[in-house]
């Protein structure tokens, strides 16, 4: 039996002020926030048993998504972190629900062009002690990075090298055997002060386990910081956006490409240049959505100009010459003042109101 072990904790630092009042794997991409993707990944895999690894601060909202994760056809275990010690420490904290099992662990903040399927499939059918994915990568020295063998066995891992080994980079995925619970009894806590799950697996080596590389061919995207939201966004939308057309478009209105209007949505006077989403019971008047906008529900938008941006449920935006690449928080209000501005570029959190 394989289980899987999300981490859905952290503070989300590089994602403030928005990460104040939401958790980051929360933040939607394509209008599903991350962690949606993250399950169903997972439940693609044939995994049905899940544990989420959540934070105090945090973990309410993630509750509240997942819920007993049925919507997903997956049983959810919540398994509370109390501080950020280290993804080794998760998998510590998270003993008692993995017991003696096989499984993946999945940052919940990390999106996979192709899923988990085959790696997993893969995994099962070799004698190895742990599956490390990896991506080839343009600034390995920002990464923990691996060293591999001509067979494609990890010797050794590093983090953050100053003269990298190779360019191959961990993404935050792994799957192991029950064999990574004595290798984090016997490590210590890093410089950092956490227990590093780089660590663990170099202890795993040490103590003669099998460590097989998993190199990704697709896309990897780490959706920690507001730049990597929006790529995320672009790649999403320009994969799987669909001309779907479910609320009333006017016919002042131009529907141009792949665009999906949603239940309840409303297009007047406006031009909707795809690939966009526009969210349940939004209203667009007198605007222009361009390419790679997601539109979250509740949204109103009017008299404004919008492209590669994503813009968060209940969002008031009315007046605003120009936005682009943008990421524009719940509840809020940006409205034109008397001043006249180019291209606005703006990340602002929950729950706030800018006059520009």
């Amino acid at each position: 039996m394989m289980k899987a072990l999300i981490l859905s904790g952290g503070k989300g630092t590089r994602l403030r002020p928005l990460t104040y009042t939401t958790a980051k794997q929360l933040v939607p991409v394509a209008n599903t926030p991350i962690l949606g993707y993250v399950l169903r990944h997972i439940k693609d895999a044939g995994i049905k048993d899940i544990g989420i690894i959540i934070s105090p601060e945090t973990g309410n909202e993630v509750k509240q998504y997942v819920k007993d994760g049925k919507v997903w056809g997956v049983n959810v275990t919540y398994i509370l972190q109390t501080e950020p010690a280290g993804l080794a420490h998760a998998v510590k904290t998270a003993k008692n629900f993995l017991k003696k099992d096989n499984f993946i662990m999945y940052l919940g903040d990390n999106l996979l062009s192709h899923g988990v399927k085959d790696a997993v499939r893969e995994f099962k059918r070799q004698p190895i002690d742990a599956a490390v994915f990896l991506k080839e990568v343009d600034n390995p020295r920002q990464f923990g990075v691996a060293k591999l063998d001509r067979k494609g066995n990890i010797v050794k891992l590093i983090e953050k090298p100053k003269n990298p080994p190779s360019n191959l980079a961990l993404v935050g995925v792994y799957i192991f055997t029950a064999m990574i619970h004595d290798a984090i009894d016997k490590i210590k806590p890093s410089f950092r002060g956490e227990l590093e799950i780089t660590d663990a697996i170099q202890m795993l080596i040490s103590m003669g386990g099998r460590v097989k590389s998993e190199i990704l061919k697709g896309w990897w995207l780490d959706t920690g910081k507001k730049d990597d939201i929006l790529q995320a966004n672009t790649i999403v939308l320009d994969e799987y956006i669909k001309r779907q057309i479910n609320g009333m478009v006017d016919s002042k209105s131009q529907i141009l490409g792949r665009v999906t209007v949603e239940k309840g949505a409303s297009v007047m006077n406006s031009i909707i240049r795809g690939p966009v989403v526009i969210g349940k019971n939004s209203e667009i008047k007198n605007s222009f959505i361009g390419p790679f906008t997601s539109i979250g529900s509740e949204v109103t938008v009017t008299d404004s100009s919008i492209e590669h941006s994503v813009i968060l449920s209940n969002a008031f935006l009315s007046g605003v010459e120009r936005l682009e690449d943008s990421l524009i928080g719940k509840n809020t209000k940006v409205i034109r003042n008397r001043v006249r501005h180019r291209a606005l570029r703006l990340m602002i959190g929950d729950d706030s109101t800018v006059e520009v």
